[in-house]
């Protein structure tokens, strides 16, 4: 693991930069560790490992938090960790009627958490004031004086040039002017990634696509969208705008979608609003739990009756489920991932078997086989992928300090 390049020999200063950047993902990774164990991790000589030791504490990245459990005491047991508090971070899920935001410390460590609705009614100023003061409060009530870097999950295109929430239309104006509210009265860097994207991102590291460097996310929450994961690098397209798959031209709508509405498109059979009118017609009601489209309450009703081919639920199942293989059908001829996640607060609910009678109608349609797989982290996904944005943002900003190279291409 020791950093080499045959065609020319790094210098003093960016070998020991890059020597500490490892030593610090390997603490953030393995959790503490001792000089030996990093020194058996990394390669790096005795001496080398000692030196880096002595340079992140003395940068105030690392520091003891305890000793190993060998019964040889000493220096050389004691433990280096990374220290968690050296930055606070946020991280922000945005939605067309509410934020959640979610405080932690360097390592992920939740903090504080905290959420709040936006009526259709709010004006975008106080809209925006209100969602403003909600990261404020809740950052205080973490103890965090001064967040580091805040990443944001929110609907809509982002620009991949300039990495800005741009114009959609659909969405409220707040969004786009929330932003720059939280440039201008916090001290921190914001990043802004598609709510999918993120969502994409949390399943990877955290969720159903663990194993996956290859996959696409369909989500299913209020809206419908994709993401795409092709050899372990998300792609955006040249707007910004791959996984659009709301605006899909499928069979069994009334009409095609336009550039300014999805409707006609696959979203308005995928959508919120058209699972509750499919659940409605089989004959299915459920009560909503706080923050959850009505939606995917009804399809985990659907997914507790009890089991029997001729049920209203189980008939609304097997509905569902053609709808969802179109798209995903349609996806998987251009991209061929290999798997497909059910995301969002639907296909968590969905489980299991949802994903088996999508899957079950892929291998009918599709002559590319496709492993289809439930979310584990459902809605949440998005605040995770935030958080997971914010922590490596600050994290390669930080982890550089020790040395001299610094930057993102390091690792």
């Amino acid at each position: 693991m020791i950093w080499e390049d045959p065609g020319m020999p790094a210098s003093p200063s960016t070998a020991r930069a890059i020597n500490d950047r490892l030593a610090l993902r390997l603490l953030q990774q393995e959790g503490p560790l001792t000089a030996g164990q990093l020194k058996q991790l990394t390669g790096l000589s005795r001496p080398t490992v000692a030196d880096l030791v002595e340079r992140l504490t003395a940068a105030g990245l690392v520091c003891v938090v305890g000793e190993s459990g060998e019964q040889r005491r000493g220096p050389n047991a004691r433990l280096y960790g990374i220290v968690a508090d050296r930055a606070q971070l946020a991280a922000l899920d945005v939605r067309t009627e509410s934020v959640s935001v979610v405080v932690s410390d360097l390592l992920g460590a939740e903090l504080a958490r905290a959420s709040l609705p936006i009526a259709d009614d709010t004006g975008t100023g106080p809209a925006v004031e209100q969602a403003v003061t909600l990261v404020e409060r809740t950052a205080k009530e973490a103890g965090a004086e001064r967040l580091h870097t805040v990443g944001i999950g929110a609907p809509g295109l982002i620009d991949p040039a300039s990495g800005e929430l741009r114009d959609s239309s659909g969405l409220p104006a707040w969004h786009r002017r929330l932003v720059a509210a939280l440039q201008e009265r916090l001290p921190a860097r914001v990043l802004v990634e598609n709510e999918t994207n993120l969502a994409a991102l949390a399943e990877q590291r955290d969720g159903a696509a663990r194993d996956r460097d290859t996959f696409v996310l369909l989500w299913l929450g209020h809206g419908t969208g994709a993401a795409v994961v092709l050899d372990g690098a998300l792609r955006r397209g040249a707007s910004g705008g791959t996984g659009e798959i709301g605006f899909l031209p499928v069979p069994g709508t009334r009409t095609l979608p336009s550039a300014t509405d999805c409707e006609g498109g696959f979203h308005s059979l995928a959508g919120a609003a058209a699972v509750a009118a499919l659940a409605a017609e089989h004959g299915l009601a459920a009560e909503s739990a706080a923050h959850e489209p009505h939606a995917a309450a009804l399809v985990r009703a659907a997914v507790a009756a009890p089991a029997s081919g001729d049920s209203g639920a189980a008939r609304f199942l097997d509905a569902l489920a053609d709808r969802l293989a179109i798209g995903a059908a349609s996806v998987i001829a251009v991209l061929d991932p290999g798997c497909v996640v059910l995301g969002g607060e639907v296909g968590q609910a969905g489980g299991d078997a949802l994903a088996a009678r999508v899957e079950e109608r892929l291998r009918r349609m599709s002559p590319l086989p496709t492993e289809v797989r439930a979310s584990t982290l459902g809605g949440g996904a998005v605040l995770r992928g935030a958080l997971l944005t914010a922590r490596d943002g600050a994290q390669d900003e930080l982890f550089a300090a020790p040395g001299s190279a610094g930057g993102r291409d390091l690792l």
